[in-house]
């Protein structure tokens, strides 16, 4: 039983970001929410019934103190004392200052610092908080109001939904962390669904034409499903789903274009829509899926994905697949529109950088002339979390499936 208990170490608390509840052993149990705000609890049965009692929020409670909480419960346990009774009927704490929004968000951005991917996130992050939010970065998290939520958002809602989105994302994040750590209760004022929706007018969207979309929700289950098909036509769907990439982009693909060292795929200009050259970035899990699709004989078609003719592939063979899999009500080419909407509703990544990865023109004919590069490595980081997101794990973990296809 010696390695029941201490199973966590300072490091890994800090690090930890997996919503749930993570054991240390012997009832102590770090929780992380899914806005990333971490606390202690511990878990214990007395009388027959199962107990849950906080022990506080990992910023005011290090790992040695909720150590010491918890041993400190166990020993009443053992003679027959419910520590979660005693607490409830001990005095109030004396109150302290209140902790404003501003204490709050700091301690918030340096418990993510590690995790954070560049400076210049980092920056955004105070940036938006401390400026764009500044009606609220000083006052009292707890008084922290829908009105004053309101007052940071009307300014920017219709003219810049975007940064808009984000403020309103960030605020959201910080106040769960509050409450985590008993500064505030109560609902979240910044919460959008059945709050700040009915309040705020439908932002507008980027008009992607009529190409149904598959909700974000169902596409992990689809690309399992496709991970367990072995045609052609099943690689180069799971392709063009994991870089965004139009149809006709994936089955026009050659062996000449892909650059298997450099993880990168380069579509020639008189391939594109646009007649630009456009640069794509390839994760672990397109690279396992070119790996596998590689033919053993290099004669015959350079075609990365041939049919039986070795001609390029139908666009048909698709929506077979589709239908196949029960999702014979969405296109294609909604995988790019459901592509365009994870990044807006589920990361922080700029939607310029998401344009981009659509080959999307971004911004005026001048502000273009200035923009020399592509952000490739930028996108690289981008289109890796996307293709963690489809194939439903973490990290390296995703270019595992092929091999099992």
């Amino acid at each position: 039983m010696a390695n029941a208990i201490n199973r966590l170490t300072a490091r890994k608390v800090q690090s930890l970001d997996a919503p749930g509840r993570h054991a240390d052993g012997g009832g102590l149990y770090l929780n992380v929410t899914a806005s990333g705000a971490k606390s202690w609890i511990m878990l214990y049965r007395m009388g027959g019934k199962r107990h849950e009692m906080g022990l506080g929020a990992v910023n005011s409670v290090p790992l040695v103190k909720a150590r010491e909480l918890a041993a400190e419960a166990r020993q009443k346990i053992a003679v027959g004392i419910n520590p979660l009774h005693e607490k409830r009927a001990s005095p109030s704490p004396v109150p302290t200052k209140a902790a404003t929004f501003a204490e709050v968000a700091i301690t918030y951005m340096a418990d993510r610092e590690t995790t954070w991917r560049n400076a210049a996130h980092r920056a955004q992050w105070r940036q938006t908080l401390e400026i764009q939010a500044a009606p609220i970065w000083n006052k009292a998290v707890r008084d922290v109001s829908t009105a004053d939520v309101l007052d940071v958002l009307r300014p920017i809602w219709s003219t810049k939904a975007e940064t808009a989105r984000r403020i309103r994302g960030r605020i959201e994040r910080v106040i769960d962390a509050a409450r985590a750590a008993g500064h505030c209760s109560g609902d979240n004022p910044a919460r959008l669904r059945g709050h700040l929706d009915v309040l705020l007018p439908r932002q507008k969207k980027l008009a992607r034409g009529h190409h149904p979309a598959m909700p974000r929700t169902k596409l992990p289950g689809f690309y399992t499903y496709l991970s367990f098909r072995t045609e052609p036509s099943a690689f180069a769907l799971r392709l063009t789903i994991l870089t965004a990439a139009r149809s006709g982009e994936v089955r026009g693909m050659t062996w000449g274009e892909v650059d298997m060292a450099g993880a990168l795929w380069i579509v020639p200009g008189v391939r594109m829509k646009g007649g630009r050259e456009h640069r794509v970035p390839l994760s672990a899990e397109a690279l396992s899926i070119l790996r596998h699709a590689r033919p053993d004989d290099p004669a015959g078609s350079d075609l990365v994905f041939p049919s039986r003719k070795n001609t390029k592939l139908s666009d048909m063979v698709f929506l077979m697949l589709l239908r196949r899999g029960g999702m014979g009500e969405f296109t294609v080419h909604g995988f790019r529109s459901t592509f365009r909407d994870w990044v807006d509703e589920e990361t922080d990544f700029p939607g310029d950088l998401a344009e981009a990865a659509l080959a999307h023109l971004v911004g005026d004919e001048t502000e273009r002339a200035y923009r020399r590069g592509d952000a490739l490595e930028k996108r690289r980081h981008l289109m890796d979390a996307w293709a963690n997101f489809v194939c439903g794990v973490s990290g390296a973990a995703s270019s595992t499936r092929t091999s099992s296809s």
